[in-house]
C-alpha cells in the first residue's frame, strides 16, 4: 500500500499528494474548484450533519465525537475499501478544512482507515 495521509485543503498541492480526497461535507470557504486541485470530493466518509454539527470543533467533545464518528464509519465498509484500493496503486491524501490540525475528523477517518477497523 502507498501512502495515505491528510492535509488541509488550504495547503498548497503538491507532487506526493497523488490521488486528492475531499472529505468535508460542506464545501471549504474560500476555495476555488480549480485552486482545489481535487480528484473527488468523497461526503459518504464524513461524518453526519447532527454529529458534525454536535462536535462544532469543541476539544471537550472530540473523545466522544471520535467515537460516535467510528460508530458511523462502520457503515462505510464499501467507500473505505475503495480508498484502500485506490492507495494500492497511488498515494492518496484526505483533504480538511478544520482549522485545528489535531482536534478534526480526518485523523480520525485516517487511523480507522489505516487500521482497517472494518
Amino acid at each position: 500500500m502507498k501512502e495515505i495521509k491528510i492535509k488541509r485543503i488550504y495547503d498548497a498541492p503538491s507532487d506526493d499528494d497523488g490521488y486528492r480526497v475531499l472529505v468535508d461535507r460542506i464545501w471549504p470557504r474560500g476555495v476555488s474548484k480549480a485552486k482545489a486541485q481535487i480528484d473527488e470530493w468523497n461526503k459518504e466518509v464524513t461524518p453526519s450533519t447532527e454529529l458534525r454539527k454536535w462536535f462544532d470543533h469543541k476539544a471537550e467533545r472530540y473523545d466522544e465525537f471520535s467515537s460516535l464518528y467510528r460508530e458511523e464509519l462502520l457503515n462505510q465498509t464499501e467507500e473505505l475499501d475503495r480508498i484502500r484500493t485506490i492507495a494500492n496503486s497511488q498515494n492518496v491524501t484526505l483533504l480538511y478544512a478544520a482549522k485545528d490540525p489535531l482536534i478534526n475528523h480526518a485523523r480520525i477517518l485516517l487511523s480507522f482507515i489505516l487500521k482497517n477497523e472494518i
